[in-house]
């Protein structure tokens, strides 16, 4: 049996992004770590390690925010600290997409647009989709191709892109991307073998 906490990695950390995963992580049966919100992050790795091991249950979703800083912020060195921990098994990163245009990007597996379509284009914060495949811009994104999982889904920016992803509708383009993460990650194959 598996012992390491199932864990999705998110690259947003604001207020709407915290009322989103919540929502999410309640509709899905699993536990968001609302202390890990912040603009920028403001929790060290392994002080996030420590919350994720006290979580009810999984999946534990899990917020990291440069907040624009260029290069490798709080957000990211902590986000590196967790992904890499012997007692986290990561199932897949939500990378959102932000203004920073020729700053920060990284490579993504699919995207999920502002109308909840599925499309190898990147997005834009909007959740519009861009010219580039498998490809988004955003201000935490910086070290994700060092990271060995399973799939990164690439959306706009949680909790907003038009109101199409608002907390009070469930935020459909979140979950959307949540629980493709738990399929492609295998994660509902493991429970029903446990």
């Amino acid at each position: 049996m598996n012992s390491k906490r199932q864990v999705i990695l998110i690259t947003d950390g604001d207020d709407y992004a915290r009322k989103a995963l919540e929502a999410v992580a309640k509709e899905i049966g699993g536990r968001c770590i609302s202390q890990s919100h912040g603009n920028p992050s403001h929790l060290s790795g392994q002080e996030i390690v420590n919350l994720i091991k006290k979580a009810q249950c999984d999946p534990v979703l899990v917020m990291f925010d440069d907040s624009g800083f260029l290069g490798k912020g709080l957000g990211e060195a902590s986000l590196l600290t967790v992904a890499n921990h012997p007692d986290i098994d990561v199932l897949g990163i939500i990378a959102v997409a932000s203004k920073t245009h020729q700053a920060e990007w990284t490579r993504v597996d699919v995207c999920i647009d502002r109308d909840g379509e599925l499309t190898p284009y990147g997005v834009d914060k909007y959740g519009i989709p861009e010219m580039e495949l498998k490809k988004i811009n955003g201000d935490t994104v910086y070290s994700l191709d060092q990271l060995d999982v399973p799939i990164i889904v690439g959306i706009g920016d949680i909790g907003k892109m038009g109101k199409q992803d608002h907390y009070s509708k469930g935020a459909p383009i979140t979950k959307k991307a949540v629980k493709l993460v738990l399929e492609r990650s295998g994660f509902y194959d493991k429970r029903s073998k446990q």
